[in-house]
């Protein structure tokens, strides 16, 4: 029996005349990210998409792996393909169940009959199918409330399809279909969460590091670098801009009250990644900032460092405590790497007793000797471009 991946669309369903272009974002996507695996068919029809490898050069298990992170899909399964006829369903089926249900007890059958013309009826389908399975596997038991397994075995229009686990998908939107953003980088646990989620909603992803060596070290950078590497898996190619800051953070040192160093090193960044990212075609930052987690993000904080953007700012963790953020940084395999001892730029000059409840005029003020424009342009030129796959 001939296997293929089927997709289910999620929030994409409901997209009424959109639809379309949502849907072939996403296959588009799809396409892009299985070509290292194989040669396949991807095809849309009756609310579903279809996976066909077009030979028998394809690693269908890495496939599957790659369809899981792909955002659009809301679930996903492995299943057998076979001609629309019930003799060659009850012949081949059974072989193709034969994996998941060597080592289960009870199952149930669910029949699915998108093409109406197919002469069972779905409660026909699935008893005979059942009785099909009971014969081949004799030590199963058919239980309809809870089952260890459910088949399922869909009639639509190109043929029948058979399958058993179907999977939860990544969900949200296909990248890109919102536009572009750029996230703001550390390497913390909190900024790849918040690229992750920013990306389920379909953003694009541009991304800014700010380095300071020698206080920050290249391992540092490459720490950044893994991070968007485990975002890439779920929304593509990352753009990453390495913004030298070590000048902005000694002039901070030098002539700003110490207390406002965090303020307005922060002000500072806002400023640089707001003319980056809209260079490079974005809308809009992203920052992993929770309110009240740290000093610099109470409310007054993060009222003083948005007035300095020219672009909107995105906090998709602004209500999540840390074992929320905690709990997505290891869904997308981030977390072990995030705590890995190597600091960023945050860390450098950080105040004894910083400000928790800045005002728009005390920040100015505190700036006045800064002499913050040469400072900016310096920076932008020496920004270095890499990209993460």
């Amino acid at each position: 029996m001939k296997e293929v991946i089927l997709i289910k669309n999620g929030e994409i369903s409901l997209k009424g005349l959109n639809r379309s272009i949502f849907e072939d974002k996403m296959i588009s996507i799809i396409k892009r990210r299985l070509k290292k695996y194989g040669k396949f068919t991807v095809s849309k029809s009756q609310s579903a998409v279809y996976i066909e490898p077009e030979d028998d050069n394809f690693d269908i298990s890495e496939a599957v792996s790659a369809v899981g992170r792909v955002f659009g899909i809301a679930a996903y399964s492995r299943a057998g393909f076979c001609e629309k006829d019930m003799d060659v369903i009850l012949k081949e089926a059974p072989d193709y169940l034969e994996s998941v249900l060597c080592d289960v007890k009870t199952f149930k059958i669910e029949a699915k009959r998108a093409d109406k013309k197919f002469p069972l009826t779905s409660p026909e389908i699935a008893s005979e199918l059942g009785g099909a399975v009971l014969k081949r596997f004799p030590h199963l038991k058919v239980d309809v409330h809870s089952p260890d397994i459910i088949i399922t075995v869909e009639i639509r229009e190109k043929g029948a399809y058979i399958r058993g686990a179907q999977y939860k998908g990544a969900g949200g939107l296909p990248t890109g279909t919102s536009g572009k953003a750029a996230v703001l980088i550390s390497g913390g646990i909190d900024s790849p969460v918040a690229a992750y989620l920013m990306a389920k909603r379909g953003l694009s992803l541009f991304a800014i590091h700010f380095a300071s060596p020698p206080y920050t070290s290249v391992r540092a950078e490459e720490k950044v670098k893994t991070l968007l590497s485990k975002v890439a898996r779920y929304s593509g190619t990352i753009k990453l801009a390495i913004v030298p800051f070590t000048e902005i953070q000694e002039e901070i040192g030098k002539h700003c009250p110490e207390d406002y160093f965090t303020l307005i090193m922060r002000r500072m960044m806002m400023r640089i990644s707001a003319r980056v990212a809209a260079e490079n075609g974005c809308l809009a930052l992203i920052t992993g900032e929770s309110l009240g987690q740290v000093a610099s993000q109470t409310l007054p904080a993060l009222a003083v460092t948005d007035e300095v953007s020219e672009l909107t700012v995105l906090r998709p963790l602004i209500g999540m405590d840390k074992e929320e953020i905690i709990l997505i940084s290891r869904k997308i395999d981030a977390f072990e790497t995030s705590i890995l001892p190597y600091e960023d730029c945050c860390t450098v000059f950080t105040p004894r007793h910083p400000h928790t409840k800045p005002k728009k005029g005390q920040c100015e003020a505190a700036e006045k000797y800064l002499d913050a424009e040469p400072l900016i342009e310096r920076a932008i030129a020496g920004i270095e471009y890499s990209f993460i796959e």
